[in-house]
């Protein structure tokens, strides 16, 4: 292994490490716009030379491989006149429009011009002007700012798997644009905002909002899928501004999907901000005490079932489900979509390879699914192995416009059962992989034979080696934030007909639901955050906070939980979910047994000991599960039919309406309307 001295200090580092990854490790700053770690190196910016002894001149440091013996200097006289002639040749044709750019504040081009700029310029020619370019509702470009570094070309290529973008002409007019002129389609566009090092590309919702100083910043979850993002939240007043990326190299690593970025203003329409009460057919607004007493008269004598909606926390699900069992109940469901699977195996449930854990796979088969609508990091992962390994994969669904080559091998259960009896060249693939792995979806689940279906899947995983010591291969994609959580604490003692069954329904955020399947004379109570299409149906409604309003625990897709932080304060008469359910309790004289946060989060590690490592996925014990039975031929349905839409908050939200109308509504359906 090299071992070299940068600055006077010695590091030893793997063979093929770069300069510039070296001194990041002896936490070194290198200057850089072109390089980024999750992209490949172009070196066109050069801004990170630095001082390489016995080198001639100075050396590129992202693109240049440790040697041993190496002696570099960062901070030479060379190195910093280098990066002084490469800031003044940017700021050649850079716009002098800092204070109306939304990059202000948090630019790399602002940073690094005080550290190497000049305070005037050697130039008198004119500053050459680039038309902007239209990319949709989503991605505001200023053109003239762009300083050709290629990350969002790159992004484009590699991690979103949409090659729109590309660099046009040479020399003074070489720009970046589309070939044609098309609007930036991948569902993780509104990364290129959070690459490009200058004012470039911004947001469009967000243009002219606000400054990066005048923003409050809280870590937290997204939960608009399942996959349980690490987000910032930045927010001002009382009110929710942007949302952010944050690290997470397990489960999204720097990126996030353009519902999870976009859909914020979804959170300040439509919501429910004091109690109502059906009279005489019309909703009242109501006291809480009211709402209260309205419940505790209607439910008396009745069968209830309880049903969690995708968005319910953990924390509401175990008191909504302590409630129902003090009112003796044992209908309560988290499958809205009444998916059919066994729910009494960990391993049957949970992607059991990770998020992470893809980029080992060598085969991938996908049934009844489509990651780029229903997961798009877990499709980004998918895209980035196959781009590293040139693996197989196979897709057995509707035929779907995927960011990678597979192979489409049937539509239905018929194509899995010639699968497990080693029909098919893709069997051929399967058996000769070291690391398979499978990933069932909802649209292979909700269906009648879901059962059938889930233990056929665990067969194929077991004839071709995908679970052995080591390695789980065997994977369920969920589409909810709640389900897995909602699973693992017990929240499905009922059936997926629940709410057809009962005289008495409480809906916590349950807005997927069919309304036409609820018994008509039924009370229903709907508590949640926004009038949804349950709200209108209810006879009570407790006004709710949404995600950023509520500290709260969330269990992704994998078995992981992370913990969500309040950012701001939900509106009005609205509060948080376990407190409601808390309070109604004590009306009902079922009282619950715990009074705060915390002693509701230890009434989790005692339902489920997960709860008890935050951020840790437990690996579950392989056994079987499902139920074997003959399954229907009728090809599978995938469960997302628009990217953008998909729950209460994106359904209130104007950018996602626009998106809607831009990619998935137009003539020209674009590749996220598929599925």
């Amino acid at each position: 292994m090299p071992k070299l001295t940068i600055d006077g200090m010695e590091v030893t580092v793997e063979p093929g490490t770069s300069i510039i990854q070296a001194a990041e490790q002896l936490g070194i700053e290198i200057p850089r716009f072109c390089y980024h770690d999750k992209l490949s190196v172009p070196a066109n910016c050069r801004m990170c030379l630095v001082e390489v002894e016995k080198s001639p001149k100075p050396v590129a440091s992202c693109a240049m491989p440790c040697a041993d013996g190496m002696n570099v200097f960062t901070k030479s006289a060379i190195a910093q006149k280098a990066r002084n002639g490469v800031m003044e040749m940017l700021l050649v044709n850079h716009p002098l429009d800092c204070p109306i750019c939304d990059q202000a504040g948090e630019c790399d081009l602002q940073d690094q011009a005080v550290a190497y700029g000049f305070d005037r310029s050697r130039y008198n020619e004119e500053k050459r002007a680039v038309k902007d370019k239209e990319l949709g509702p989503l991605v505001k470009t200023v053109m003239t700012r762009c300083i050709q570094c290629t990350r969002c070309v790159r992004f484009g290529e590699e991690i979103a798997g949409v090659n729109e973008l590309g660099v046009i002409g040479r020399g003074e007019h070489l720009e970046i644009g589309t070939y044609v002129e098309q609007m930036a389609t991948s569902e993780l566009s509104g990364n290129l905002i959070d690459v490009c090092p200058v004012g470039a590309l911004t947001s469009k919702p967000y243009a002219f909002t606000a400054r990066p100083w005048e923003l409050r910043r809280t870590e937290s979850i997204d939960v608009l899928d399942a996959v349980g993002s690490n987000i910032r939240i930045d927010a001002r007043g009382g009110e929710v501004l942007r949302i952010l990326p944050r690290l997470n190299e397990d489960v999204n690593e720097e990126w996030i999907s353009d519902k999870t970025r976009f859909a914020v203003d979804g959170l300040k329409n439509q919501r429910l901000d004091m109690p109502y009460v059906r009279h005489h057919g019309k909703l009242q607004p109501a006291t809480w005490q009211l709402a209260f007493d309205a419940i505790a008269e209607n439910i008396k004598g009745k069968k209830i079932g309880a049903i969690v909606g995708d968005l319910a926390d953990c924390e509401s699900i175990i008191a909504l489900k302590d409630l129902m069992k003090a009112l003796g109940s044992l209908n309560l469901e988290c499958r809205q979509d009444a998916a059919q699977f066994d729910t009494s195996q960990p391993a049957g449930y949970l992607f059991n390879t990770t998020i992470a854990g893809i980029e080992k796979a060598d085969a991938i088969l996908l049934v009844g699914t489509n990651p780029r609508t229903e997961a798009a990091l877990v499709n980004a992962r998918i895209r980035k192995t196959w781009l590293a390994n040139r693996i197989k994969i196979g897709v057995i669904g509707p035929q779907m416009d995927l960011n990678y080559p597979v192979k489409h091998l049937g539509a239905g259960p018929e194509t899995l059962e010639e699968l497990l009896n080693g029909k098919g060249a893709f069997a051929d693939v399967l058996s000769k992989a070291k690391n398979p792995m499978i990933i069932l979806g909802a649209g292979a689940l909700k269906r009648a034979d879901g059962m059938a279906i889930q233990a056929l899947a665990r067969k194929v995983a077991e004839k071709y080696n995908m679970v052995r010591d080591g390695w789980n291969g065997f994977n369920m994609l969920h589409i909810a934030a709640s389900r897995v959580g909602a699973l693992a604490l017990g929240f499905v003692e009922g059936t997926p007909e629940t709410w057809s069954k009962v005289n008495a329904l409480y809906l916590l955020g349950a807005d997927e639901i069919p309304i036409d399947k609820i018994d008509a004379k039924a009370f229903v109570i709907y508590q949640g955050h926004h009038g949804d299409k349950a709200a209108a149906r209810a006879d009570v409604i407790l006004p709710g906070a949404a995600y950023t309003e509520k500290n709260a625990t969330y269990v992704n897709l994998e078995g992981r939980p992370q913990t969500a932080r309040q950012a701001v304060f939900p509106p009005l008469d609205a509060r948080e979910d376990w407190k409601i359910l808390r309070a109604l309790s004590e009306v009902l004289g079922k009282t619950l047994s715990y009074d705060t946060l915390a002693q509701v989060r230890e009434r989790l590690v005692k339902e489920n000991a997960l709860f008890g490592a935050i951020g840790v996925v437990q690996p579950a014990k392989w056994t079987s599960f499902g139920k074997e039975g003959k399954c229907d031929k009728s090809p599978f349905v995938l469960p997302v039919n628009n990217f953008y839409m998909t729950d209460p908050i994106t359904r209130a939200s104007k950018t996602m309406a626009e998106c809607t109308a831009a990619f998935v509504m137009s003539p020209k359906k674009k590749a996220v309307a598929h599925g």
